[in-house]
């Protein structure tokens, strides 16, 4: 157990800096992009250049088109913000020293929620402004199944806990 203990904590930290990022780029992304502060247009106005703070040195590139950037920009980097600090909530539920808690079925509840329901209507919604690449179709897939495992996961948690609950009261 000590071993699922080290590594849920270290993913974790990965998955909490990997959600700071996103969410982080995208309030910065959406400053920029608001105020026109740290863009620089290039290829006759057809993509910008969001550029590092205080530099002109180009951070991320994007279409100048509002549909580009609400569907295939902001949405992405808001939605896998979302996934990454789910996923690190996730994580911190195996290294606690109580495993069976409602608290800790209700993270995995969100967590399987997300994955099967918000991928898929996104995408969809998506399709009717921008192009959406095959691949990305393969990652609804993906996420969906990993809702379905945390499905499975959650449901063996309430089973932990019932068994657990009977326990405690037999002592």
């Amino acid at each position: 157990m000590n071993q699922t203990k080290t590594i849920s904590r270290v993913l974790f930290y990965i998955c909490t800096l990997i959600s700071a990022g996103y969410l982080i780029m995208a309030l910065y992304s959406v400053f920029c992009l608001s105020t026109g502060y740290a863009i620089t247009p290039y290829a006759n106005g057809q993509y910008l250049h969001i550029n590092y703070p205080f530099t002109e040195r180009p951070f991320l590139n994007i279409e100048d088109n509002y549909p580009y950037i609400i569907f295939s920009f902001l949405l992405v980097l808001i939605s896998y913000g979302i996934f990454f600090w789910l996923s690190a909530k996730v994580f911190k539920v195996f290294f606690q020293p109580k495993l069976f808690t409602k608290e800790h079925i209700l993270q995995l509840k969100r967590f399987y929620l997300y994955n099967i329901f918000i991928p898929l209507p996104l995408v969809i919604i998506a399709s009717f402004f921008v192009e959406v690449e095959s691949i990305v179709w393969g990652l609804v897939f993906i996420h969906f199944m990993l809702g379905i495992f945390c499905l499975f996961l959650a449901n063996i948690f309430k089973q932990g806990l019932h068994l657990q609950n009977e326990q405690d009261l037999f002592i």
